[in-house]
């Protein structure tokens, strides 16, 4: 076992603020004689003793995962605001075995008041169903929360103690795509938001499905860093459900209809594309066959679409979501890009998909409307949706118990959202500025869902979301998620721009009528929520 180096004592004695030193599991194994002057305790007392038995109980989580200030136990028992920013030391596989600062009792009153900030802050992290995290190229995670523990298993301390811990515990089936998207973070040229979805190995061996909410921070003379929320989504990915359609809506070869008809024979990877088809994407006006057919539709596909395209694609192939259909941006002949649903249905032969076929619809001719600004439905196709969904859902049996007889998959719930102190952006750094936050509001809100949902942007700073196939608590931790991931800091240019959003929610189960109703009662819950400050409401 490695031993921990000591500083030159007697250069340390000259210091006048004390300096502590730890091992990794953060028993004292330095103090120099401005300990016992700012803290009353004798330095030989302290010495090999737990640095956590002085941290006040509230704080010793936040302090383990890398907040530099705390309360701490003096000698005549009162608990007083520290900062103790710590250096680790580490061996040849860079684990780390000591840790060495300064610390620093807090007193300027404008500190003082950062320092409730933060507590505010980690209060809410710990309300938060996932682990917070932020990363630094070279030095591995500089702040993990708690939570952490309890989803995987891991200390805080084994984690941070190894800048490789992360790649060393991704499942080995995930972990190229997973370091590509993690070393083009840590590579950007310009700060961005992205997601991860992969599969973590906890401390019990069991494969924990993890979607990360991340973002690359780029600024000058520093370098990139990450942070971002890891939230266990095992259960969604093993029992969700995509919402079931009406047996007649659609047929493997839709007729008479102004959409374009396609066939596509996966076992062959042969696909047939009608005529007008090839109309709505601009390649002209006849029929033709296309022997690679994934390759010709993905050149179609926009590219910040093309993921999210993909997985609900290949999600119905693999037999986990009943029916296919999604909206995406297409590039089209004449040079500019069109919004086309794409929908359709596979055939199944022992349990393999080896055919399918539906449709591709122009949304612009069926009349429903995008935002220029943020590229989200408008209201037309919100409104459109939501009606599909609440006739589907009124048309959905239930047995003597009330429970549906469709296990609930026509289930929905209607969120509508609010920013918070969205004018007070505008006025402080002009509306380029506020434009720009709607825009990362928006690529936050597609991140927290899943393909088969809807984010649409209703008017000015309000959006509205439809989540599919969605029971009422999942609904409300969904909300809970939205409203944390919309929480964080925005950096905008020169600015970092912090501005929430007051939530209101009504799920299917509350049985109302019309999409009206349901748009009321969502706004209802949201104003609400905003009055009492509440994140979160739900409609009752």
């Amino acid at each position: 076992m490695p031993t921990t180096p000591t500083p030159s004592a007697n250069l340390l004695q000259l210091l006048p603020e004390a300096v502590v030193q730890t091992d990794a599991l953060w028993e004292i194994t330095y103090l120099n004689p401005a300990w016992h002057k700012l803290t009353g305790h004798s330095v030989e007392a302290a010495l090999g003793k737990s640095l956590l038995e002085f941290v006040h109980p509230d704080d010793i989580g936040t302090m383990r995962s890398g907040m530099p200030v705390f309360r701490l136990r003096f000698a005549d028992g009162d608990y007083r605001w520290v900062r103790l920013q710590f250096h680790p030391e580490t061996d040849a596989a860079e684990r780390v075995i000591s840790r060495q600062g300064v610390l620093i009792e807090i007193t300027e009153v404008t500190e003082q008041v950062l320092v409730e900030v933060r507590q505010r802050f980690l209060r809410l992290l710990e309300t938060i169903d996932g682990v917070v995290w932020e990363a630094e190229i070279g030095v591995g995670n500089t702040f993990l929360s708690p939570q952490v523990e309890r989803l995987f298993g891991y200390s805080v301390e084994e984690w941070r103690a190894d800048p490789g811990f992360w790649r060393a515990h991704v499942h080995p089936d995930d972990l190229e795509e997973a370091l590509r998207i993690d070393d083009a973070a840590y590579n950007a040229t310009h700060s961005h938001a992205y997601e991860m979805s992969y599969r973590l190995i906890a401390k019990s061996g069991k494969v924990v499905w993890v979607r990360d909410l991340c973002r690359a921070v780029v600024e000058p003379g520093r370098p990139n860093r990450m942070i971002g929320l890891m939230i266990d989504v095992t259960q969604q990915k093993n029992t969700e459900i995509d919402l079931v359609r009406s047996e007649n809506r659609y047929s493997l070869a839709t007729r008479g209809s102004n959409d374009g008809i396609w066939y596509w024979d996966l076992r062959t990877d042969t696909l047939h594309v009608s005529g007008r088809f090839l109309q709505i994407v601009g390649l002209g006006s006849r029929d033709h066959v296309y022997e690679g057919g994934w390759r010709f539709l993905e050149q179609l596909i926009d590219r910040e679409d093309r993921a999210r395209v993909q997985e609900a694609y290949s999600r119905h192939l693999s037999g986990n979501s009943t029916k296919f259909s999604v909206d995406f941006r297409a590039f089209h002949g004449a040079g500019r890009l069109v919004w086309v649903n794409w929908r359709g249905l596979a055939e199944f032969e022992d349990g393999v998909a080896v055919r399918m076929a539906g449709s591709l619809s122009d949304l612009a001719e069926r009349g429903s409307s995008y935002d220029a600004l943020t590229n989200l439905p408008g209201r037309p196709l919100f409104r459109d949706r939501l009606a599909q969904l609440i006739t589907l859902h009124q048309g959905e049996g239930a047995n003597a118990d009330g429970v549906p007889t469709r296990g609930g998959a026509t289930m929905f719930a209607v969120l509508l959202l609010d920013l918070n102190g969205f004018k007070a952006v505008n006025d402080c750094y002009g509306h380029h500025v506020g434009d720009q936050l709607l825009q990362q509001v928006a690529r936050r809100l597609e991140s927290c869902v899943r393909s088969v949902d809807l984010v649409a942007r209703m008017s000015g700073d309000e959006f509205n979301v439809l989540l599919e196939s969605i029971d009422p608590a999942e609904a409300s931790q969904r909300a809970q998620q939205i409203a944390a991931a919309l929480a964080a800091p925005y950096v905008i240019g020169e600015h970092t721009v912090i501005s929430g959003a007051s939530i209101g929610l009504v799920s299917s189960a509350s049985r109302l009528a019309t999409v009206d109703d349901y748009l009321r009662a969502a706004d209802t819950a949201m104003y609400r929520a905003k009055s009492q400050s509440l994140g979160v409401c739900v409609f009752q």
